[in-house]
């Protein structure tokens, strides 16, 4: 069964075409199933390489929506030394890559004279926004959609110069 914040993703990804940009700047999630998998990671176990095994509903979204156009950017804003949250995360992004996002990483440092939102958000087509809330312990407070032309030029900014100056996850090596 999908969420509503499911829901909400894949409406807004089937009337996208052109591009979806998703900016990360927490260093630690807690959301559903991802956390218990992070405190397994956190254990020792990791995954398995064979996507049969961690394949979900959204890598599909993201395949098939890259298959018919949609360039999918990532970028994720962290604080060096990288919690262990990052250093999880940063193991699993070959899954992201595997369905066909690109995906970038900036230090926190070397963004501080940027203009940022508050909020991590993914940006449809540089029109659409949603807001992705977190309570403070990283859970999700559910997202908000926003299609006010002046945010998400302010939006589409921000990722972009985030963007610019972030390092290619390949290149990208966790402190």
């Amino acid at each position: 069964m999908l969420s509503q914040t499911d829901l909400a993703f894949t409406d807004l990804l089937a009337n996208t075409y052109h591009s979806a940009v998703h900016l990360e700047m927490r260093n630690s999630y807690g959301i559903g199933e991802e956390a218990a998998e992070f405190e397994r990671w956190r254990s020792g176990w990791r995954p398995d390489p064979d996507p049969a095994t961690w394949w979900n509903d959204f890598h599909t979204w993201v395949r098939d929506a890259t298959a018919r156009g949609v360039v999918f950017r990532r970028a994720r804003i962290v604080s060096e030394p990288v919690s262990d949250y990052i250093r999880y995360e940063h193991a699993c992004t070959y899954q992201n890559l595997a369905a066909g996002e690109l995906v970038r990483w900036l230090p926190r440092r070397k963004a501080s004279d940027l203009a940022l939102p508050a909020n991590d958000f993914w940006l449809f087509d540089r029109r659409v926004i949603m807001w992705n809330h977190f309570t403070g312990d990283g859970g999700s407070a559910g997202p908000e959609l926003d299609e006010r032309p002046e945010v998400a030029k302010l939006c589409a900014s921000a990722f972009d110069a985030v963007w610019e100056r972030a390092t290619p996850h390949e290149d990208y090596e966790v402190q």
